[in-house]
Parts: structure tokens; sequence; C-alpha cells
């Protein structure tokens, strides 16, 4: 059997170089479109309707990962062989692991979201780093999350290290983005949604309201800036403001660790007796 030779040997390739824009932000709005790098990426992006359009792999990883370059055929993406320089070449990374993916955008409609009824929500608001915004999307689907929320002063959440960061989550569960942190409080608290402000000024704490026997309902928890968190304008919208408590010795916790604390504690609240989820679930 004579071996495999990659189609693309060329960086210069016009599909190479429309793969490679898609890096940029603008041209990923224009198009919408975004990479998906990595077989955990891939795989999901997959299995998640007709959301894969495209997928370059190298002969090894095509060999390697044969059952998600099948899976890609499946739903009707466009697979290339691509040589090692041309990966290199669309991929963000500094280790490329030799397949990448061109994904049409999936978020959803904020009134969807609404729609759906959601328990239990992550809003990300001011919040600038793609890594951040990608990992607390990731603790939001671990926790049961039904929907993600991005206003309009937080990153894309197409990023590169954004899609990497949420290790396949962004396939999980909705999410809408660019939707003003005005709306998403007012749309989530006509929807039912208690809305409580993660951020270190809350005069309570996590513990305090788990105490009280008050988070087993819907709730949304609203995220700040990883530097300077939630902003006294964006607080006063909230239903209540509340701290994770602090134990130990440690300053503070980062963003992405701060909001699983928040969003497991509220998804252990809705499944105790007598909360929401125990309700729907019985």
């Amino acid at each position: 059997m004579r071996p495999v030779s990659p189609e693309l040997i060329s960086p210069r390739s016009p599909r190479v170089a429309v793969a490679r824009r898609l890096g940029k932000r603008n041209f990923r709005g224009k198009e919408r479109l975004f990479l998906a790098e990595g077989p955990q990426a891939v795989r999901e992006a997959a299995g998640y309707g007709d959301t894969l359009v495209e997928l370059f792999a190298t002969v090894e990883a095509a060999e390697r990962y044969a059952d998600i370059v099948g899976a890609a055929r499946e739903v009707g993406a466009r697979v290339h062989l691509a040589a090692d320089a041309v990966i290199e070449d669309i991929s963000t990374t500094v280790t490329p692991q030799g397949l990448v993916g061109v994904c049409r955008f999936l978020d959803t409609p904020f009134d969807e979201i609404l729609a759906a009824r959601p328990k239990l929500v992550a809003v990300l608001a001011h919040v600038r780093d793609p890594g951040n915004a990608g990992t607390v999307l990731r603790c939001a689907d671990a926790a049961g999350a039904e929907a993600v929320v991005l206003t309009d002063a937080s990153v894309d959440l197409y990023n590169p290290k954004a899609v990497r960061a949420s290790v396949g989550s962004l396939f999980h569960l909705p999410v809408a983005v660019g939707v003003p942190v005005e709306r998403a409080v007012a749309g989530l608290r006509e929807a039912g949604v208690r809305v409580l402000a993660a951020d270190g000024a809350g005069e309570d704490d996590l513990d305090t309201e788990l105490d009280a026997g008050t988070m087993g309902g819907p709730t949304a928890w609203v995220f700040g800036n990883e530097a300077w968190g939630l902003p006294e304008e964006t607080r006063a919208l909230t239903d209540a403001v509340l701290r994770v408590p602090i134990h130990g010795k440690a300053e503070s916790l980062n963003l992405a660790t701060a909001a699983a604390v928040c969003l497991y504690a509220s998804a252990r609240a809705q499944r105790a007796a007598g909360g929401c989820r125990s309700v729907t679930e019985s």
C-alpha cells in the first residue's frame, strides 16, 4: 500500500489562507466561522449538528484519530489532509495537535434561553480574558448550568483561547453573546430567575446564603472583570451581592475558581430537598 500524502502542502494555499484569517475577530464575525483545535474540540464539534464545516488534519493525526475524521465526514464536513507546515500556519497554539476544524457560529439568541426557563445560568459581565471565559463556560457545563450569557462588554466567545479553554463545553450548552448587562438581568428576572452577583464587595457571603436555605430556586450568577470585579452600577442591578468566604490565608480566588464554587453551590442547593431540580426530576 502506498503511503498517504497530504493534499495541502503549502501555507500559501487560498483555502489555508481563509482558515488562518479566522484567528482574527473581525474576520470571524464577518464569516460567522471560528476555529476548533485539537481532538477534543473537533470531536465535540462533529457531534453538534452541522456545526463542523471543514477539517484540516495531518496524515498522522488522521490515522490516530480516524474515528474523529470519520465523524467529520459523516456530518458533511470537507476533510483536507494537510502538511505539518499547513497545520502550524492555521493553528493558534505553540504545539498543534494535528487537527483544526472550521465551525459555524453556534450562539443562541438570548430570548430562546429565557423561553427555556433555565434554572442555573452563568453571566459573564466585563470578563476580558479569553482563557477565563472559556474556563467559566467549562465550569458552568460541569455544574449542570443550562446556559451561559456573555455581555456586550465581555471577550469574544470564539477567540481561539476561549474555545480551547472550554475544552469542548462550548458545544454542550446554549450561550448567548453581546447581551447588555441590564437586559441580561432584567430578562432573567422576568423569567423567574434570581440574579446574584459574585463579588468581594458583598455584604453577605456564600455560606450565609446556603445556611439560610434560599438558593434552591432558579439562579443566575453574574461574574465580573478579573482585575476589578463588578462595577457598582452592575451590582445594584442584582438581587444580592455575595462574596466567596476565604477561610484560610489566601488573599482571594481567581475568577474561574470563584465561579466554580458559586455554580456548584447553587447546583447542590437545587438538588437538595425542596430545591427546584428535585421537584423537576422527581
